[in-house]
This record gives C-alpha cells, sequence and structure tokens, in this order.
C-alpha cells in the first residue's frame, strides 16, 4: 500500500519560508538569525536557498551555533556573523551584526512599467502591498491578463462562478491565476464573495479584472463560514438571474486544466431528480487511491470542494431552511444530512479536478493539510473524455453496480487488507472485498481499512449503497458492505466478511 507523507513542522517550516523569499519583492531588506535549535531542523533546500540569496555560512552552521544576516534580496549583502559552539552540548555565544542602509523611498522602489492598462492595475496593487513576487518585478513581470483557451460544445459558458473568500488575499491570487488558466474560463461571469471589508483581497480581484462583492460578516467561526456560504449562494443567483446552475469554488482551491470541460460534460445529469450536486471532488482520491481521467461514480455524502448546484435547489430547499447565525456547525454537514439530501446522490470524479492547498483557516492547520490533502492527485489531461455518462443514470448505474461487482476477481479474505500482499501485483484487473457491516451505520471495519490504506477516516465519505469504489495498486477495487449492500448477494458461500475491530472508546461518564 502507497504510505501518506507526513512532514515534520521543521520541514513544512522550510518549504515556507523558501515561498516567502521568493514571494518578496526585489531590494526588500531581509533579516535572519537562529532560534533555539534551528540549526538541528533547517533542512538542505532551504540551506541551499539561504545560500543562494548571499549567505556564506548558511550550508555549514552546525548544532547550537549561532548565525544572524542582514541582506536585500538580489541586492547588497550587508552583514553577517556565526558564532561557533564550543562543544556538541554547549551553545555558541551570541554574535552580534550592525549595518547602516540607505533606504529607498517608496517612489524610489517604483518600477518604470510601461503605461497600459494592465500595469496600472499592477501598480496599484504592488506599490501597496509586498508578497507577490514575479508578478511585481519591475523587469519581465509575471503576466496578468490570462488568455483561457476555448471549449468548445461548452455548456456552461454562460454558468456563473461564485468565489467564496475571506482575508486570505495569497490563497486568492493563488486561486484565480489557477481559475482562469482552465479551458474555457469567463472572466465575467466570475464573482469573488468576500466575507468582510478587507482591501487587499479586493485588490487581488481589481488586478485580474475580476467582480468583488463584500459582505459584512454574521456570527462566528463555522457559523461566521455558513452565514457568508448563504449571502454568496443568494447574491450569485441574483446577479444571474437567468442562471439555472451556479458553480461554487472557495479561494483555497487550484482547478484542474479541464475544471469547465469536466462540468460541461457531466451537465446533462444535473436536472434528474435523484442527483444532489455535481462535484470536482472525490474524497478518496489519492495519488495512490485513484487512476482513471474518464471516470466517474455516484455517492450518498455531498464531497464540496469545486461543485455545481441547481437554481431551483438553492432556492426551494437549501435558502429557506438554512441553518441561522447561532447555528455554529459547518454548512457542508448540515448539506450532507439525511434531511436535506432526501436520498439524491453527487456524482463525482475518480481524479479530482479540484486540489484544496490551503494550510491555514477554521478548520485547517499545516498537519491536517499535509495528513489528508496534500497527497490528493489532481488531474492533468486537459482533454479527459468522460465515459459512459449515461451510466451515471439511477437505472443504468444499479445495473453497473451489479454486473462490476458480479463478474469481480474477490480478493484473499484470509489475509489482512492493510497487508502489503491483500491486493495482487496486478494492473487494472477489478477485485471486490466484502466487509462486515452489521447495519447501514456500522462503519467500524471500513474506517480501519480506511486507515491502513490511507484514505479519508475522520469520518466515513465517498460510499454508494455501502459500497466503495477505488484503486490500488492500479487496480479497481469495490468495498462491498455485507449484508446492507445489494451488491453482497454476490458474496461467494465460503467467504467470510472480513471484520477489523476499532480502537475501544472509553466508558461514558455516568
Amino acid at each position: 500500500m502507497a504510505a501518506r507523507r507526513f512532514d515534520t513542522y521543521a520541514g513544512k517550516a522550510d518549504n515556507l519560508m523558501i515561498q516567502f523569499i521568493d514571494m518578496v519583492s526585489d531590494d526588500r531588506i531581509l533579516c535572519f538569525t537562529i532560534l533555539d535549535e534551528g540549526t538541528f531542523s533547517i533542512r538542505k533546500h532551504a540551506r541551499q536557498a539561504l545560500a543562494m540569496l548571499g549567505s556564506k555560512y548558511a550550508l555549514t552552521i552546525k548544532w547550537r551555533d549561532m548565525w544572524t544576516m542582514i541582506i536585500a534580496k538580489n541586492g547588497v549583502h550587508y552583514a553577517e556573523a556565526r558564532a561557533l559552539s564550543p562543544k556538541l552540548d554547549e551553545w555558541a555565544k551570541p554574535c552580534k551584526i550592525s549595518a547602516q542602509i540607505q533606504l529607498k523611498t517608496n517612489q524610489e522602489r517604483r518600477c518604470n512599467w510601461p503605461k497600459n492598462d494592465e500595469n496600472r492595475r499592477r501598480a496599484t496593487l504592488c506599490n501597496r502591498y509586498e508578497g507577490y513576487g514575479r508578478l511585481c518585478a519591475c523587469s519581465n513581470p509575471q503576466p496578468i491578463d490570462i488568455a483561457s483557451p476555448s471549449l468548445l460544445n461548452n455548456r456552461v459558458a454562460n454558468v456563473p462562478v461564485a468565489v467564496i473568500a475571506s482575508n486570505r488575499p495569497y490563497y486568492l491570487f493563488r486561486m484565480l491565476q489557477s481559475l482562469l488558466s482552465a479551458k474555457g474560463a469567463t472572466k465575467s461571469l466570475i464573482t469573488v464573495f468576500i466575507d468582510g471589508f478587507f482591501d487587499e483581497p479586493l485588490a487581488v480581484c481589481n488586478l485580474f479584472g475580476i467582480r468583488a462583492v463584500q459582505h459584512k460578516p454574521v456570527s462566528k467561526r463555522n457559523g461566521r463560514i455558513a452565514q457568508h456560504y448563504k449571502a454568496s449562494l443568494s447574491a450569485a443567483f441574483d446577479l444571474h438571474p437567468e442562471a439555472k446552475y451556479l458553480i461554487v469554488l472557495e479561494e483555497d482551491l487550484d482547478v484542474s486544466v479541464d475544471f469547465f470541460s469536466y462540468f460541461s460534460q457531466t451537465l446533462p445529469l444535473i436536472d434528474d431528480k435523484d442527483i444532489y450536486c455535481i462535484s470536482a471532488w472525490n474524497d478518496q482520491g489519492y495519488k495512490h487511491s485513484s487512476n482513471d481521467p474518464t471516470r466517474l461514480y455516484r455517492v450518498e455524502t455531498m464531497p464540496g470542494l469545486g461543485w455545481m448546484l441547481k437554481r431551483s435547489l438553492f432556492k426551494e430547499e437549501l435558502e429557506p431552511h438554512w441553518p441561522g447565525p447561532e447555528a455554529f456547525f459547518d454548512w457542508d454537514m448540515w448539506m450532507r444530512t439525511p434531511t436535506m439530501r432526501k436520498g439524491r446522490e453527487c456524482v463525482i470524479p475518480d481524479i479530482s479536478r479540484t486540489f484544496h492547498f490551503g494550510s491555514q483557516g477554521v478548520n485547517m492547520n499545516n498537519y491536517f493539510q499535509d495528513a489528508y490533502f496534500t497527497a490528493h492527485k489532481l488531474n492533468t489531461d486537459a482533454n479527459a473524455v468522460l465515459r459512459g455518462i449515461e451510466d451515471l443514470r439511477q437505472k443504468n448505474y444499479e445495473k453497473l453496480m451489479h454486473k462490476l461487482v458480479q463478474n469481480a476477481v474477490v480478493l484473499n479474505h484470509a489475509i489482512s487488507p492493510c497487508h502489503h500482499d491483500f491486493v495482487p501485483n496486478t494492473t487494472d484487473v477489478t477485485y471486490v472485498v466484502y466487509i462486515q457491516m452489521t447495519k447501514l451505520s456500522d462503519y467500524e471495519t471500513w474506517l480501519q481499512i480506511a486507515k491502513c490504506w490511507k484514505l479519508w477516516d475522520l469520518d466515513v465519505r465517498g460510499f454508494h449503497k455501502s459500497t466503495w469504489r477505488l484503486w490500488i495498486k492500479k487496480n479497481p477495487i469495490l468495498i462491498v458492505g455485507h449484508p446492507v449492500s445489494p451488491y453482497s448477494s454476490y458474496k461467494p458461500k465460503n467467504i467470510k466478511p472480513i471484520f477489523i475491530k476499532g480502537p475501544t472508546k472509553p466508558p461514558k461518564k455516568t
């Protein structure tokens, strides 16, 4: 089984430092020093980045040495000092540096870009805000106006896009670059909804010529996000009264090159009464568990993270019953409740068309991002043609599922799913495994398998009638819950469903 990579905090901090240096404009003064055991954690690629910046000692700083440096990015090396640790277990003496620096005024720092509309927008952002790297370079700056390739037979050419944003301008900058680069993107149909009256996210939208709407925050934490979502969806449909559908994104998502093509091809399914949404995200779509950019699934959970919904669903069902400001829970969890879903399903891709990159937020941190999102796969095939759209119709999908399970090769149930030999080293052989589920809500074995296979294991997602579809070792795998799934009838009599006991829960306090 492929192992999920857990970066240490130090490794993540190294990457953040390199990213910070890259995004700082030329001639900015940078000051560095070692904090506590910094030399123990700093890695080779970070040392090399400091050396390329101009450091004399970055490659040779050792355990409990002291080090400090003042330098201008791509400019003058003002001062640097290192004090060596006398012994392995002793700190070095403090080292001090000083430098006289002639600071430039804002006017002196401004670039002489050719006068045109693009550079006017560039100057408005770059002369006020820091951290946009090559976009603000005086020579050969990064282009702003992105020419999106056209998309033939584009069924979503008139479907508006709502980007849900807060005060994370660098995330929004990256996200809009990705979105505007996707084949079939239409700038005039994109609206960014900002939760609060923040100047920098608004400036990022103005940079790209994207419409932005700012909302006054309501409630707090998860409740605030939920209220912002509701206000944004309502406003998006109000801005486009003729729109029957809406594509919803968040500011911390990259989109695939075929993002709009994906929705264009799946649009015919969304008007089916048994379809809840079309999502660009597969909760189980990791690099080792997804493989086919042309394949689609039906799932009983609402994935979010890039999705399309119908106006009628929002106006008639979601908007009137949306939780109020006093409800401090996630909007997507509410949408997943049986009361709201009403037995309907969402269509998802095998390989996701979005990638979650944001590691900072109300429900996010670096560890959570690394553990559950960094290893996700994003489709790179710009011309992927989705197979079997009609197979996703409810009756057709049931026929397909019965056929797949009936013809699948049964895995050796005497081997633990956590063993690396559980799935053979074959290619493109469809396998089935039966797991014990005594009732529809019995996910004990599934969650243990999800942990072993490095899948989403915080709650239960991505299933259809107690059955999961994914890839392991380049083979399609069907995990069927027995006896609750209708497909469990194909289990051979000599096969005993696999049961893996979960961790023992502590006794409830009386």
